[in-house]
């Protein structure tokens, strides 16, 4: 089993226009280098847009066994470095974290044709 991290970058969330003084590449590069050198445990993906947009800088952490968690506002490198913390030590979401959960976008019904 794996940990994963969906790191939002296609639209708001990926972009200096809503976020001009926030280094997105760095943000994406450190979690990567987290991956690599995790030896297999940790999966970096990105996503095109999460539709989570009033919360921009979205990342969604998937710890082995638990359930996904959306972190808003990850505006900074101590977010990067509590999530770090939390996937090594494989504990419950840290209080620091807490903070940065939002909720996920409720699911677009689909409505019937007739």
């Amino acid at each position: 089993m794996r940990d994963y991290v969906t790191v939002c970058r296609g639209c708001c969330c990926g972009t200096v226009k809503k976020h001009p003084d926030f280094d997105h590449e760095h943000q994406l590069a450190r979690l990567r280098e987290l991956a690599a050198g995790s030896g297999g445990r940790l999966s970096v993906r990105t996503a095109d847009c999460l539709d989570a947009c009033e919360s921009s800088n979205v990342l969604v952490v998937k710890p082995r066994g638990q359930q996904p968690v959306w972190l808003g506002f990850a505006l900074d490198d101590g977010v990067v470095d509590d999530v770090a913390s939390w996937l090594e030590e494989g504990g419950p979401l840290p209080e620091r974290l807490a903070l940065n959960r939002v909720s996920p976008p409720k699911p677009v019904k689909k409505s019937k044709r007739k």
